[in-house]
């Protein structure tokens, strides 16, 4: 089979690759082995978006629990934060939720690309070996971060892996570059442009009218609405840390909650439940009672009539 495959199957060529300072920021998801504690007993399939930079291979990670755009665009933006300024570049491959097809970006992603700005290159099918400082970097988590850990949530998931690339990752004497990577990141943030004065707006937002049950449903859970906004409409904000509603007219607070990633939970603002109590006490009271309805009969027409 080695002699005759040449024949039938072009072989491939490769370029040896070198890194300009400043230029490339890698990035793609990776999925832990194991489920990740999220409270109430629960656990639930995560994801880390990983990104590194081309020369100095400095890497960073973010966990995030979907694939879609708004949870992948708030990884990457992290790891950019991580590292402190912006690369010429991001390098990614074909995900769902950022290619659109033909090599073109989301308009999630592109709008992402112009706030910084910066520019984008998607790989084209196949071409995962184009990224290979990343997946190299993902190879490393998976025989480095993953084995003998424990975790109690994610925010101590996150909290560990930051700890992992600051102390392990990016502090090691990398086996190609014979540096380390924090050593030569401090030389390639001279070609690195700073971070924008705003981040990007990455929150979901959703416009409701707030139901007769004030409560919005969002990533498998309930999240309480103050019930005096009921059958007005609202602005619904969903960040990776909190769940935030004002209303349309007056800007008025309706709900502030703090996001949480396990399932089938009912989250009411003790506020909200107090106030609902109050508004059914009060519609209770403006209520007449039902006997002052019904028309009393003179029990003496009865008698007359036997007589």
């Amino acid at each position: 089979m080695r002699e005759v495959r040449p024949y039938y199957l072009r072989p491939r060529t490769y370029q040896r690759t070198i890194y300009r300072r400043g230029e490339l920021f890698q990035f793609d998801l990776w999925q832990p082995r194991r489920e990740i504690p999220v409270g109430y007993g629960q656990t639930r399939p995560g994801f880390v978006v990983v990104g590194a930079l081309g020369y100095s291979r400095f890497g960073a990670g973010a966990l995030i629990f979907s694939k879609e755009a708004p949870d992948i665009l708030w990884g990457l933006w992290r790891g950019l934060c991580q590292v402190g300024a912006l690369p010429s570049r991001l390098v990614c491959d074909r995900e769902g939720a950022l290619h659109a097809g033909g090599g073109r970006p989301s308009d999630e992603f592109a709008a992402f690309a112009g706030q910084l700005p910066v520019g984008l290159r998607i790989l084209d099918p196949g071409d995962c070996e184009a990224k290979g400082v990343v997946e190299r970097l993902q190879g490393f988590m998976e025989t480095s971060f993953e084995p003998g850990r424990s975790f109690v949530s994610e925010l101590d998931y996150q909290d560990q892996l930051d700890r992992w690339f600051g102390e392990r990752a990016n502090a090691r004497v990398h086996r190609t570059l014979r540096e380390r990577p924090v050593d030569r990141l401090a030389r390639e943030r001279e070609r690195l442009r700073p971070l924008p004065a705003l981040a990007p707006d990455l929150d979901r937002r959703l416009v409701l009218r707030v139901p007769p049950q004030p409560y919005v449903h969002f990533d498998r859970n309930d999240y309480s609405l103050d019930p005096r906004f009921v059958g007005r409409r609202v602005e619904l904000r969903v960040s990776q840390r909190e769940v935030i509603a004002v209303a349309l007219d007056t800007g008025e607070p309706v709900c502030r909650h703090q996001r949480r990633f396990a399932g089938r939970l009912a989250l009411t603002d003790p506020a909200h439940q107090l106030t609902l109590e109050r508004l059914r006490a009060e519609r209770y009271r403006e209520r007449r009672p039902a006997g002052e309805d019904v028309e009393v009969r003179d029990l003496s027409v009865y008698d007359r009539t036997a007589a």
